[in-house]
């Protein structure tokens, strides 16, 4: 294997604990997405909004986001980020550290919303207020969603290197050792050469 193929390999153990990181991660936020919900069983806007449960959503949202970016940041700062897969990946996590951090603010607009709703003077303004809290509350989990599916393409990729690596392996282990060079002031000519071979040499 080439020094060049050899330094673009992320090794196999820090892949498969990455790919274990970005899929519970994956998995939290589609979670969240399905679970922090607006609109009641009958898909109607509630009469009166929690206030501390929208705003709990911000709060963990935010959470999310954090995770997230902690990830790309520790990716970026590692070596691998420079290899071929590396830069892929990086790039993915980099669209979901952005995507992630829009989630919370809609999150906050809309328990902000729902704590306005109730003092609302007239039926307009809480026409227009429930209407912004549909589109904010939709927006937040849409955005979580997107942020899963950077994380799953960013885990594709390293399932892909892996593959890479399974498929170099047997290649690798066909290749013989070095030759050892010759000794110091030796010349390469048939005396050497037997000296070499003998093992005669010192």
């Amino acid at each position: 294997m080439t020094p060049g193929i050899q330094r673009d390999l992320i090794p196999s153990a820090e892949a498969h604990h990455l790919i274990g990181t970005l899929n519970a991660m994956k998995d939290k936020l589609l979670n969240a997405a399905e679970q922090w919900q607006l609109l009641d069983e009958n898909g109607d806007v509630p009469a009166t909004p929690s206030y501390p449960a929208l705003l709990q959503h911000a709060a963990d949202a935010q959470d999310l986001s954090r995770d997230v970016l902690r990830l790309t940041a520790d990716f970026a700062r590692s070596p691998h980020h420079t290899t071929r897969a590396g830069s892929t990946i990086l790039r993915h996590l980099a669209t979901a550290a952005t995507i992630s951090s829009h989630a919370a603010p809609h999150f906050t607009e809309t328990a902000q919303c729902a704590l306005a709703l109730p003092r609302s003077a007239t039926p307009t303004d809480r026409h227009y207020l429930t209407n912004r809290m549909v589109i904010d509350h939709a927006s937040a989990p849409a955005f979580l969603r997107r942020t899963s599916e950077s994380l799953r393409d960013a885990a594709k990729e390293l399932d892909d290197h892996l593959a890479f690596q399974r498929f170099l392996a047997p290649l690798t282990r066909q290749e013989g050792p070095p030759l050892p060079a010759p000794p110091r002031g030796c010349y390469i000519k048939s005396s050497c050469l037997r000296e070499i071979i003998s093992g005669d040499l010192p």
